[in-house]
């Protein structure tokens, strides 16, 4: 029919081959949603048109054939009454009548063949889109999903995280010295508990130091 012609890149091709040359794929899926509505609210209007001119031409066949018959029975009167003559006009109107009728089919016949197409369109529109409706969400939420990795791998590979990590090592070298020298201070000094359990280990020495001479003077006697 040729009203569909502009269209035949959504009905032939495939949905993400469309999205894949998108800037902003929601926007793509909402336009062509919108594209097919309206090119199914165009087609289906085509098509109406279609049937009703099918059924003028239907009327206009019907009337055409009617007529036909009508001058038949006019040039069987005519000889009837021995009017040759009439009966040879009323054939050549049944004639016409008959030959405008069959016009008349064979244009029936192309218009059904384009009823035909126009419903087979309308189904493939159908069809694609309640697929570009079905996927619409999961489209658009793929799409927010990749663009989030995106902006994370992004950030991941760019020089400012390298230059906080940097920094994070720089503070834990700094905390390292600030433990450094605050142990350093401690280094020498010894608390009263510290001397206390020096005294008990000397005397735990001395001890063992005594018994270990009385062993040893035992033996030698």
């Amino acid at each position: 029919m040729g009203i569909f012609s502009r269209f035949t890149d959504i009905i032939n091709s495939n949905i993400n081959s469309l999205l894949d040359k998108a800037e902003d794929p929601a926007k793509m899926v909402r336009l062509i949603i919108q594209e097919m509505e309206d090119t199914l609210v165009e087609v289906r209007s085509s098509s109406a048109k279609t049937l009703a001119d099918k059924k003028d031409l239907t009327r206009q066949v019907t009337r055409f054939e009617n007529e036909a018959q009508q001058w038949q029975e006019k040039a069987e009167l005519a000889l009837r009454k021995d009017r040759d003559d009439l009966a040879r006009a009323a054939l050549i109107e049944k004639k016409k009548n008959t030959e405008s009728s069959q016009v008349l089919v064979e244009e029936l016949v192309y218009v059904d063949e384009n009823i035909s197409k126009l419903q087979d369109e309308i189904l493939q529109l159908q069809e694609k889109l309640v697929d570009a409706k079905s996927r619409q969400k999961t489209i658009v939420m793929r799409e927010k999903t990749a663009s989030s990795r995106l902006k994370v791998k992004q950030n991941i590979d760019s020089n400012k995280v390298n230059d906080a990590l940097s920094r994070l090592e720089r503070y834990e070298c700094k905390i390292d010295d600030i433990e450094a020298q605050v142990e350093s201070y401690d280094l020498g000094r010894k608390s009263l508990a510290d001397e206390i359990s020096a005294l008990e280990l000397d005397d735990k020495v001395e001890d063992e130091l005594a018994s270990l001479k009385a062993k040893m003077k035992n033996s030698e006697e």
